[in-house]
């Protein structure tokens, strides 16, 4: 009878298999390298929107390292209140798809998972979804003296634009 780790072996070869040429990672480390100036711990200010009232103001920490001999960026994000007690974590994964060239950006967060396209920039990157009438686009950028500002704004239907998440992060050392 084969064993679990057998079974998961033969699968993995499995796909391997079925993909109709093997990925490219020399190809997949380079595009990655575009994504090092993440590469570090963070913090800083935050305010976050969850419907109406007052934004919540948290602290909001980023961890980021690249995983698998650098094909794949792991991005674990916590906010906290002003009393210490965690608000907020996500976790998401970013890779470098050399099939279609495009980055994966796919997020965990509250029981709810996201798959999507990342458009990197230089020191930045966006990424958004559409779900029914609501239109979602969060931008990040490093700014000239180094801080990670990021904002997603929120458009239902035609209304204006509405900022759901607004934070600036320095490089912890």
């Amino acid at each position: 009878m084969p064993t679990p780790g057998t079974i998961l072996i033969t699968a993995l070869i499995s796909v391997a298999y079925a993909q109709p040429q093997p990925p490219n990672v020399v190809v997949q480390r380079d595009a990655m390298k575009k994504l090092e100036f993440l590469a570090g711990k963070w913090q800083g200010a935050a305010s976050v929107s969850r419907g109406p009232g007052e934004p919540i103001r948290i602290t909001q920490s980023e961890n980021v390292q690249f995983k698998l001999d650098g094909l794949v960026l792991l991005i674990e994000g916590e906010g906290r209140n002003a009393e210490g007690k965690p608000v907020f974590a996500a976790l998401a994964t970013v890779n470098y798809d050399d099939e279609t060239h495009t980055y994966r950006f796919r997020a965990h967060n509250d029981g709810r998972f996201l798959d999507t396209e990342l458009k990197v920039e230089q020191k930045g990157f966006s990424w958004g979804y559409t779900a029914g009438p609501l239109k979602v686009v969060n931008t990040m950028r490093v700014s000239e003296s180094g801080e990670w500002i990021e904002t997603t704004d929120s458009v239902y239907n035609n209304a204006p634009a509405r900022r759901s998440v607004d934070m600036k992060l320095t490089r912890q050392r």
